[in-house]
């Protein structure tokens, strides 16, 4: 997360290298479509386990809460014990716990195995792109392994439903993490002959006391969101959290302000674009994260929708998102961010808006122009986002900035789903379209945060720092 390893002694052929992006995508790939595809299956898994949807909401919750708040921290890991070693354990750790998910017995143990997968997804996502920078020396194949990466990304976390359904309808509930053991077990493998070793020139220190105040922020936040309509905002135990909240909170502030190696550096707050970069990454993700759970509780529950169809509706979201991706980059690369966050935006709110009056009987055509729309905005957002949070920043601090929007957006995750969830969770299938409208007035909210973000992004990247500024980013996401 700081320096890499010189390249050159790895004199990796170019099969070779495009061999090791192909092992690494496969598992950023794992990691984005576990963070929706469990979203179809949820009201299956309700039934399976007999759990109402504030238990299935922390089978979402579970898994985003530990990825984010480990992320940072598995990268540094990573530069000090080797990035192939530490992508092999979170390979591992993150195959384990699919199985154990697989086999729960109950919601408990399912959100346990949920959380220890997300351990292992916090291993791989930093450091898989830290190993693929490390292997490409040169900056315009890098920047292109970046773009495939990118792509991937956005194809893994659109593509969760469509592939959620089908494993739903053909296979039950428990499909959805067996599928990921053989992917795991080939990706060890490939990895174990392809991937060399590498590490950080010079490490960082581990932030040990920033690290627990960062995960028991996220979580107490995210749980008082989850738990708060059921036992009621004011209730003693939920003032109870809430001290535990904000003393979490302060208690990280006082201490990253004091590390000399923070875990997360306060000091890029202090930048309108960065500060806003971080907003748009938690905006973008709310809303597509909101949209999905409020997406297979209307079509499941109150339309009857199996969650194979529940999930083939969501078709127009993932394709416009693998369409729209590497476009945003090439715009990004083109004239800078301001554009491609203005589509964003654009799109999101219009897409949030279409379904803003919801009822029993909106018509599919204006659901799947919905899902079109959030998905041309989704596809459009993360290149700019990553894009305007580094620009500017110098080389070294670009890592650290790359780490935390990356963080960003898994909290923005956890949040949608916290939010959504405690708008709908206590309303029966013929309430549910009218209780889910403030959601999707969410969603468009997200959309207005994004054109504020895109007001304030500069047109034109720097082109002193665009290449190393985006690789820089690249190896801590």
């Amino acid at each position: 997360m700081t320096t890499t390893t010189p390249a050159h002694p790895l004199a990796l052929s170019r099969r070779r290298r495009w061999t090791v992006l192909a092992v690494c995508c496969l598992s950023m790939f794992l990691v984005g479509l576990d963070t929706t595809i469990v979203n179809v299956g949820l009201p299956a898994i309700g039934r399976g386990l007999d759990v109402g949807t504030r238990g299935l909401e922390w089978t979402v919750d579970a898994y985003t809460v530990v990825l984010a708040g480990l992320l940072i921290s598995s990268g540094a890991l990573a530069d000090r014990f080797g990035r192939r070693r530490v992508f092999q354990w979170g390979l591992t750790v993150f195959g384990v716990a699919s199985l154990a998910c697989a086999l729960a017995p109950s919601v408990g143990a399912l959100v346990a195995a949920r959380a220890v997968q997300g351990i292992g997804a916090s291993m791989l996502s930093p450091v898989a792109l830290a190993i693929v920078v490390n292997a490409m020396p040169d900056p315009r194949e890098r920047a292109q392994a970046i773009g495939v990466w990118a792509s991937v990304f956005g194809l893994s976390m659109a593509a969760g439903p469509v592939t959620g359904g089908a494993l739903v309808a053909g296979l039950g509930w428990r499909s959805l993490f067996w599928i990921n053991v053989p992917v795991v077990v080939a990706a060890l493998v490939l990895s174990a002959v392809f991937v060399p070793e590498s590490r950080a020139g010079r490490a960082r220190r581990l932030d040990l006391g920033g690290q627990i105040l960062l995960t028991v922020t996220i979580g107490v936040w995210v749980g008082i969101l989850i738990e708060g309509p059921r036992i009621g905002w004011t209730a003693p135990a939920a003032q109870a959290a809430y001290a535990v909240a904000v003393a979490a909170t302060a208690g990280f502030v006082w201490v990253e302000r004091h590390r000399r190696e923070p875990l997360m550096d306060l000091r890029l707050f202090r930048g309108p674009l960065f500060s806003g970069a971080v907003l748009g990454a938690v905006a973008v993700f709310v809303a597509l994260n909101a949209a999905l759970l409020l997406n297979t509780l209307y079509l499941q529950h109150t339309r009857g929708f199996s969650p194979l169809a529940a999930g083939t509706a969501t078709l127009p979201m993932a394709l416009a998102a693998t369409v729209c991706a590497p476009w945003s980059g090439r715009l990004v690369g083109r004239g800078g961010p301001r554009l491609p966050l203005f589509l964003a935006g654009g799109f999101l709110t219009a897409g949030g808006l279409c379904l803003a009056g919801l009822d029993q009987d909106t018509s599919i055509a204006l659901l799947l122009v919905a899902y079109l729309l959030i998905g041309i905005g989704f596809g459009f957002a993360n290149a700019p986002i990553t894009t305007t949070a580094v620009s500017g920043l110098p080389p070294a601090r670009a890592g650290v900035a790359g780490a935390i929007t990356s963080t960003a957006r898994q909290v923005g995750a956890a949040l949608g789903i916290a939010l959504a969830g405690g708008l709908v969770a206590d309303t029966g299938p013929a309430g549910l379209a009218h209780a889910s409208r403030p959601g999707w007035l969410l969603v468009a909210a997200c959309g207005l945060v994004l054109l504020l973000v895109a007001r304030a992004a500069r047109p034109t990247p720097p082109a002193r720092n665009e290449t190393s500024g985006t690789a820089s980013a690249a190896r801590t996401r």
